[in-house]
């Protein structure tokens, strides 16, 4: 299940756009950092960090929808997500966890994504937000470390292209009108 998980993750990604970059390797994890400019305010880019079914892609998610995500944008808010069954009983995951949270500022997440979250790993996502000309520039890091039983080296790349396609979504809803 794991490599599966990884493939999709794979194969979802290769239409990014590459403005990210794995920043480091080693052999006890990564880091990665991607930036986008977008044309809106920064309180109305926070806001939108809070509401991942608006820019989140529905094929990283383990429901298949978006939609069923939540970010409650304060420390010790959850980042999570609904998983429906048809018997009215419904699953859930917790994404990530938020450790620091300043309004139209930054927005960090303590979070295992995806198939990390199987691994013996501490990640933490950062989104820092800085007025830019007409906009803003938010750059997302994400920094992972602990034991990855295919190693740190073989997954970054592909980490980075997924959470890159995020930050592009963020920008896509950002400047919709």
């Amino acid at each position: 299940m794991r490599m599966i998980g990884l493939l999709a993750w794979a194969g979802a990604a290769m239409a990014a756009p590459a403005h990210a970059a794995v920043t480091a390797t080693s052999d006890i994890g990564f880091a990665t950092q991607s930036s986008v400019e977008i044309a809106a305010e920064p309180g109305a880019v926070y806001a939108l960090l809070a509401v991942p079914g608006r820019w989140w892609d529905d094929s990283h998610t383990y429901s298949g929808d978006s939609a069923n995500m939540t970010l409650d944008p304060r420390a010790g808010g959850c980042f999570c997500e609904t998983i429906p069954d048809p018997s009215g009983k419904p699953g859930s995951i917790e994404h990530g966890r938020v450790i620091y949270a300043v309004p139209g500022k930054q927005l960090r997440l303590s979070a295992a994504l995806g198939p990390l979250q199987s691994e013996g790993v501490v990640g933490t996502l950062d989104f820092s937000i800085q007025p830019k000309g007409k906009g803003v520039q938010v750059t997302m890091t994400y920094i992972v470390g602990g034991y990855l039983r295919g190693g740190p080296a073989a997954i970054a790349p592909i980490v980075d292209q997924v959470l890159n396609a995020q930050l592009q979504g963020l920008k896509r809803a950002g400047e919709a009108h």
